[in-house]
């Protein structure tokens, strides 16, 4: 077991922290360097432990998903758990963003010699506030030190919970700032890698496109995603002289789950002509990349890589959500790592192209149409800022000049 964390380190990606807002540079530069020294040293010598022997002992499964080889739940010998995570709307096994950010929490737990445990909240798909805040209050009173908690919706019981529970240390995925010191808020540059996404599908030929979004248009993660997508085939499409025709939709997405209805929706889109889907959403994936198996189309992953998933995902536009967990909680062993994070909680950390956040999965897409090469150009671009991407939350974008957006309702 212990070469096997030793080889998950090693693939752990190590990226700076950086704050937004008007904190100072030295704040900054303070919070990078304690998000990321523990993890960088950790993945150095993981990296050297298992140089010798853990080839011979690495599986093919275990090298497609790294994070499956920790248990998901352990039995704490205390009745304590010193790392908790309280799980997005959706399944914890969603293949997408709850079991990201979940496999960051583990990887961290089992380096760090932690216990560790996830909370669903009650209600499922219609959980409330209150659900959200009791799963809280439960990791709180079972012993968590640090407590990850994945989406937006997590915001008002969070808030509760954080001023509640004033010694516990709570990491916000896909969330804000709120003013408190025992509170960090990490958000992503979603419309980044959803233009990397948008103009690689143009780049390798597709001019129908699809975009299916979870949250019902009400989540912001999911709206910068798509509106990058469509900026991002825009200017594929201006450099290549096509136009390009684009469904659009929030249809069955609200609760980020598969459906009956979303597979239904997704195959009757293929019929008519479309070639490839954005899947943006949670286990909504599993009713599109049916649908596009049964139609012999294609389908874009989302928050990770999801080509492991199904041979119909050309590229998946991915998130650090796992290495931003490790990296936070990382931070939070140490007050003075903490401190340097957060500041007095006032600043929203936003991590993006600049800090290795955001982008494709260039060792396992198929795309034949855009070079490895001409990505990282882009890529760089970006970070430079030659490249500008709006960051507005779109949740029904217009037609562009090259891209026909037709949303459908």
């Amino acid at each position: 077991m212990k070469k096997i964390i030793a080889l998950l380190l090693a693939l752990v990606m190590v990226m700076g922290l950086v704050a937004c807002g008007e904190k100072a540079p030295e704040a900054t530069e303070a919070a990078t360097e304690a998000a990321t020294e523990a993890a960088t040293e950790a993945a150095t010598e993981a990296a050297t432990e298992a140089a010798t022997d853990a080839e011979s002992e690495a599986t093919p499964e275990a090298a497609a998903d790294p994070a499956d080889a920790i248990p998901d739940e352990m039995t704490s010998s205390d009745g304590k758990y010193q790392v908790a995570f309280i799980t997005d709307v959706g399944q914890l096994k969603d293949k997408s963003f709850n079991q990201g950010t979940y496999d960051g929490v583990k990887l961290y737990a089992a380096n760090a010699g932690k216990s560790y445990k996830y909370y669903q909240p009650a209600g499922g798909d219609q959980s409330t506030d209150d659900d959200r805040y009791a799963a809280m209050k439960l990791a709180a009173e079972n012993g968590a030190e640090v407590v990850v908690c994945a989406g937006f919706m997590q915001g008002n019981a969070l808030a509760k919970a954080a001023a509640e529970f004033t010694d516990v240390k709570f990491v916000f995925i896909d969330g804000w700032a709120m003013g408190m010191p025992n509170l960090a808020g990490i958000c992503f540059q979603e419309e980044q890698c959803g233009y990397l996404a948008g103009y690689a599908a143009v780049k390798d030929g597709y001019t129908k496109l699809g975009f299916s979004g979870g949250g019902g248009g009400n989540n912001a993660a999911c709206n910068r995603y798509g509106w990058g997508f469509v900026q991002g085939a825009d200017a594929a499409a201006r450099e290549m002289g096509v136009q390009v025709e684009m469904k659009y939709s929030w249809l069955y997405g609200s609760s980020f789950q598969a459906s009956n209805e979303l597979q239904t929706m997704a195959a009757g889109w293929y019929q008519n002509g479309t070639e490839v889907i954005f899947a943006c959403g949670g286990t909504m994936f599993a009713s599109i990349s049916a649908a596009a198996s049964a139609e012999d189309a294609a389908v874009i992953g989302v928050d990770v890589d999801q080509s492991f998933e199904s041979p119909t995902v050309i590229t998946s536009a991915m998130k650090g959500i796992g290495e931003a967990a490790f990296q936070a909680l990382t931070a939070a062993e140490t007050e003075d790592g903490w401190k340097a994070l957060v500041g007095e909680g006032n600043d929203t950390i936003v991590l993006g192209a600049a800090q290795n956040a955001v982008g494709l999965p260039v060792a396992t897409w198929s795309l034949t149409g855009w070079t490895v090469e001409e990505y990282e150009a882009m890529l760089a671009d970006i970070v430079a800022g030659k490249i500008e991407i709006n960051a507005d939350d779109v949740p029904e974008p217009a037609s562009t000049d090259n891209v026909n957006v037709i949303i459908i309702k």
